[in-house]
């Protein structure tokens, strides 16, 4: 008998990143403070329940519960508060998601003006479904907007 091998179930997606960006009008750094919130994000997306988290910074793990019932659990790979951006991977949801990667990154065009990009890559357990990512590039339209009705 073979002896067991080190494996994991984690890969990083592939495919065409979806790219969601607003401006916003107000400082970079309060933009951040908002979306840079791995453990919040619950603030500005409704269909958020509540968020809980297992762990600080790097490696940190959060299960956003959303208001239908499903879930996601996510754990932060990189964070940089100087550079305000961050990237997460989702490792286990009920949404239809294989595998997703993100980033959400703020940039300052100025001192009373912002913009927050989130990219995403993902890929469906049903590479037949039609629309996925028209759904994530809604989704994440749809959240960037509510962070610029919230502080613009």
């Amino acid at each position: 008998m073979k002896p067991l091998q080190p494996d994991t179930l984690i890969r990083n997606p592939t495919g065409v990143p979806i790219v969601a960006s607003v401006v916003v009008n107000c400082h970079a750094r309060r933009l951040w403070n908002m979306v840079g919130q791995f453990t919040s994000f619950d603030v500005f997306i409704p269909a958020l329940s509540h968020i809980e988290t297992i762990g600080n910074g790097i490696g940190a793990l959060r299960t956003k519960f959303f208001r239908d019932g499903n879930r996601v659990v996510e754990q932060l790979n990189s964070r940089d508060e100087h550079a305000m951006h961050m990237t997460w991977t989702t490792i286990y949801n009920t949404l239809g998601v294989a595998r997703l990667w993100a980033a959400i990154n703020v940039d300052a065009l100025g001192d009373k003006c912002s913009r927050v990009t989130w990219t995403i890559i993902a890929e469906p357990v049903d590479t037949t479904q039609v629309g996925f990512e028209q759904f994530v590039q809604g989704f994440a339209n749809s959240a960037l907007d509510n962070v610029r009705r919230l502080l613009g």
